[in-house]
């Protein structure tokens, strides 16, 4: 059975009608219950703006457009916080909470009691991965049985799953940030992940925002790169492995798009997907993964010299190290020495970064499309 991708070139002067366009043809009334609350699951890498890490403004107000408009209504949004990002802080630098005001929709965090438990799951598939990383037992949050989840990723690379999009987007919001201590189990995680949403979810749905994406060392540390482009779709595996062949990748060479395909969970191979829309058939951007200081101590750490002290770094309190680390490369070094300039180019310079522009100065969205010129 073959899978759909919708992919759309798109314009910021007619984006958020562009989105609910690709929603319709991806097939979202298909893929999910109106009956059930829908949770929007967006993509902070990053709680900085840096182009191609995080969901955009227009993803996500594009995406509750397309939602209202075919009759769902009871739509909310669930955050989540790592080792790496703030919740609070990711929301506000991307310009998310006027768009959660604008159309009323409830904000939860996965992080706090008031708004969910996580509870204990015992998954009927076979798990590759989670068992060995939580043998006490996979907890989730109460909150997402039963109901629709929309994924909004974005296209990019990462360090240590080659690319990553809708099926990493349920990292974040289905596992504690233990998670994060343990990348070589990463690929198998993903794949347990899906596993577990499809058992759990109502119904499940991606709209991947590509406009500008990110080549190199992702999820952070990447070179902005403007494509125009916007992929939907009900098949998690499929949106990545079509957004894998876009950034140049095989994907059936991904081991989590493999497995996945091989596990039933989706197609990978991308001469099963049907790609409805935009001709992409002559899009090969060559990106490259490559490497960034933090990478390279991550990779010494899990597979080169440091291997033998694993355990020290993920179970005992010198795992604190490794987040301190983190955030002092990225936040105090990276994002302004580098990173920030970058980002203001894109702001200043490209027709996406001007659109975000004028969704930080809080314009109106259907302001926004009649204002923006043509790209």
């Amino acid at each position: 059975m073959k899978a759909c991708v919708a992919v759309k070139r798109c314009k910021p002067k007619s984006i958020l009608s562009d989105i609910e366009q690709l929603c319709e043809r991806g097939g979202l009334v298909k893929a999910l219950d109106k009956d059930a609350t829908t949770i929007l699951k967006d993509n902070t890498s990053w709680h900085y703006p840096f182009p191609a890490a995080n969901t955009t403004p227009w993803q996500l107000e594009g995406s509750i457009l397309a939602l209202k408009k075919s009759g769902f209504s009871d739509v909310t949004c669930v955050q989540s916080q790592t080792v790496v990002t703030n919740a609070f802080k990711g929301e506000t630098l991307n310009h998310y909470v006027p768009v959660f005001r604008k159309y009323d929709i409830p904000v939860l965090y996965n992080f706090l009691d008031a708004d969910m438990k996580w509870v204990e799951y015992r998954p009927k598939a076979k798990m590759r991965a989670l068992y060995r990383i939580f043998p006490e037992g996979i907890f989730i949050p109460d909150y997402f049985f039963g109901k629709n989840i929309v994924h909004l990723p974005t296209v990019k690379c990462h360090v240590h799953t080659t690319t990553t999009g809708a099926m990493k987007n349920a990292f974040g919001g289905l596992l504690p940030s233990k998670q994060h201590y343990f990348p070589k189990w990463i690929q198998p995680m993903l794949v347990d992940l899906l596993a577990i949403q499809k058992e759990i979810h109502a119904g499940l749905f991606a709209v991947m925002d590509g406009t500008t994406a990110g080549n190199g060392p992702g999820p952070r540390t990447m070179l902005p790169v403007i494509k125009d482009f916007m992929l939907a779709s009900s098949d998690q595996v499929a949106i990545d492995a079509v957004a894998a062949k876009m950034m140049g990748f095989d994907p059936m060479a991904i081991a989590y798009i493999r497995t996945a395909h091989e596990d039933g969970l989706g197609v990978g191979d991308v001469r099963d997907i049907d790609v409805v829309g935009d001709d992409i058939s002559r899009e090969n951007w060559g990106f490259q993964v490559g490497d960034s200081v933090a990478s390279r101590v991550g990779d010494a750490m899990w597979h080169g010299p440091l291997k033998r002290f694993q355990g020290l770094f993920t179970q005992t309190p010198l795992s604190n190290l490794l987040i301190m680390g983190s955030e002092a490369y990225h936040d105090y070094y990276r994002w302004p020495r580098k990173d920030k300039k970058t980002f203001e180019h894109w702001r200043d310079t490209t027709h996406w970064g001007q659109l975000f522009a004028a969704y930080e100065r809080g314009q109106e969205a259907r302001v926004i499309e009649q204002s923006q010129p043509s790209a």
